[in-house]
């Protein structure tokens, strides 16, 4: 059973920063990519970060230059490092990792959520 962890949300003021961290317990065929998505309330859940198991990261517009997603294949680890936090980007965030079984069927994992609330 793959279960994947998040941690290190919290509120803080605009400005501040935040690392939040993704644990990935359980076996995984193949991972295509991981990512990081945040749903604010009343609004779609929508990618920020992406990185593929090549190594490459996407962002979205927003976040670039503040955001940084990284990984530690070690650790079974996903990161998102938030700096020159906006209230705009207050939300919950969850992890998420693209991937295939062992039947080469694509599967998508997700975490429970960690909220981020950054004060004006």
């Amino acid at each position: 059973q793959v279960q994947l962890v998040e941690s290190g949300g919290g509120l803080l003021q605009a400005g501040g920063s935040l690392r939040l961290s993704c644990a990935r317990s359980g076996t995984i065929f193949k991972i295509n990519a991981m990512g990081w998505y945040r749903q604010a309330p009343g609004k779609q859940r929508d990618l920020v970060a992406a990185i593929t198991s090549g190594g490459s990261t996407n962002y979205v517009d927003s976040v670039k230059g503040r955001f940084t997603i990284s990984r530690d294949n070690a650790k079974n680890t996903v990161y998102l490092q938030m700096n020159s936090l906006k209230p705009e980007d207050t939300a919950v965030y969850y992890c998420n990792v693209d991937a295939l079984n062992w039947s080469l069927v694509r599967l998508d994992y997700w975490g429970q959520g960690t909220q981020v609330t950054v004060s004006s």
